[in-house]
């Protein structure tokens, strides 16, 4: 398979310099229009493929202007997905400019110098695509998914908005003010935005994981085009921007079509990254804070391992034991036997740098954080102390692989997750990695993996009182406000 794909980007750089793509007219192609063959990776799960299943995989390709590109060809419909992750997030902000880059998931569908506000959309609708973005801590992606036959056009409008967004003023103020009522409908009108905000805010005193992805409001009202400018010529650039391409195509028709679109957009001068790692934290945090809500509310973040960590594979598989679905511990203490909570839930965080275990508990109206925690830290101590059983350590594989699987049922969610896995991790097949990690994970790690990382001392918690509750506020709460 890497033979052919060699041959098949050698014969695409040959053909291009005899005919000039990408370069002045009648002129070989230079350096940054050639592609280079980087290896290709199976995305298969190993354990079935060695029963005999097919093994598809993932090609990598680099342009000479830095742009990357991984492709996995499925034929399984006559459809593809487009994704282009880009590697800045709000982590790459510093204080006084948070949430540019969450502005520019919105900026980025608006006017460039060869379309007009609005056209983007309406291009993709007419021709029965779909399309959206994220932005995070750690990347930011747009995808575009549609018919097999469009796919110049997603080639087209991405190339398009890398290189020619249009950021003057009216531009910028229009889309600050629908950032800023993002905010305050998801965050400032919203008691669970609110909590986790101030959770992060009061975990992370250093790292950037401090200050949320949409930005704190003075700063996003206080954006000018400058700002915005700067931040798209350092990091909208074809060297930290990955294209991942999943469907019904053929290799050598995805290299034409990027090289031609993408190979003249120059490469940025990438600033190196001056993050500063979150000091130990050595006794616990606690903030109270009211808010309209018909229950009291507790959000407990515990220090957590980077998405890349062993660590992470074996907590995220002891949340599965603790509050993974009705047959799970905490479900059944909390919820069915002792009736105190309505809705409870646990995510392990998964950041390139070390970031939380985040628990949610909702309490029934009436109960109070007093009756519930004792409750929740006597199921944590058991974890500690003792190890789970093994019905429960294989529902718990079992619910993390099926989820695992079925985010792989579709070209987008294939991409998403070949985006993301090489963004964050470096590596585009990581899924089937992780599914590997979990089938080996032990009872006894997991008691390890409790001990580790369940511990009151390097614990914070947010509690959310009712308005009338006769409790004070306390805290980063009171800095909110």
């Amino acid at each position: 398979m890497s033979a052919k794909i060699a041959a098949l980007t050698a014969r695409i750089n040959f053909e291009g310099q005899q005919t000039g793509q990408s370069g002045d007219e009648g002129q070989p192609l230079n350096t940054q229009s050639l592609w280079t063959y980087e290896g290709s990776v199976p995305f298969t799960d190993l354990g079935t493929a060695a029963l005999g299943a097919d093994v598809t995989y993932v090609h990598r390709f680099r342009l000479g202007n830095g742009l990357r590109l991984l492709l996995l060809v499925d034929k399984s419909a006559p459809v593809l997905s487009y994704f282009t992750w880009f590697r800045v997030g709000s982590r790459h902000e510093r204080p006084g400019k948070t949430g540019l880059a969450h502005l520019f998931e919105h900026l980025m569908f608006n006017e460039t110098e060869g379309l007009k506000a609005g056209e983007f959309d309406r291009k993709l609708e007419e021709n029965g695509a779909e399309s959206n973005a994220a932005t995070w801590l750690d990347w930011t992606y747009y995808y575009e998914s549609l018919p097999k036959d469009r796919f110049a056009l997603a080639v087209k409008l991405e190339s398009e908005r890398m290189a020619r967004l249009v950021l003057r003023e009216p531009q910028v103020v229009s889309e600050k003010e629908v950032v800023a009522n993002e905010r305050r409908m998801r965050v400032d009108d919203d008691v669970e935005g609110t909590a986790n905000e101030i959770l992060y805010k009061t975990a992370f005193t250093k790292h950037p994981y401090h200050w949320p992805t949409i930005g704190w409001m003075d700063d996003i009202q206080n954006f000018t085009p400058e700002d915005c400018e700067a931040f798209y010529k350092t990091y909208y650039a074809p060297n930290n921007a990955t294209v991942v391409v999943v469907g019904d195509v053929r290799e050598a028709d995805v290299l034409e079509k990027i090289r031609a679109a993408y190979g003249a957009i120059p490469a940025s001068v990438l600033p190196e990254e001056d993050t500063t790692p979150e000091p130990h934290q050595l006794e616990a945090r606690e903030v109270t804070m009211k808010k309209p809500t018909a229950s009291e509310k507790l959000l407990l973040g515990y220090r957590g391992p980077a998405l890349g960590d062993a660590d992470h594979v074996t907590l995220s598989v002891l949340n599965e034991v603790l509050f993974g679905g009705r047959a799970c511990r905490m479900y059944r203490e909390l919820v069915v036997n002792r009736e105190l909570c309505t809705d409870l839930r646990g995510w392990v965080s998964t950041f390139r740098d070390p970031g939380l275990y985040e628990v949610y508990y909702t309490a029934r109206p009436g109960v109070c954080g007093e009756d519930i925690l004792p409750i929740a830290e006597a199921e944590l101590a058991r974890a500690r102390d003792e190890v789970v059983t093994e019905e429960e350590l294989a529902r718990a594989k079992a619910r993390l692989e099926l989820g695992l699987l079925q985010s792989l049922e579709t070209m987008s969610g294939k991409a998403e997750q070949i985006g993301f896995y090489d963004t964050v991790l470096g590596d585009p097949a990581a899924a089937f990695r992780r599914l590997e990690a979990y089938r080996r994970v032990t009872a006894g790690e997991l008691r390890t993996a409790a001990r580790r990382y369940l511990n009151n001392e390097a614990r914070t918690m947010i509690r959310v009182l009712p308005e009338g509750d006769s409790a004070p506020a306390s805290g980063a709460e009171e800095a909110a406000q």
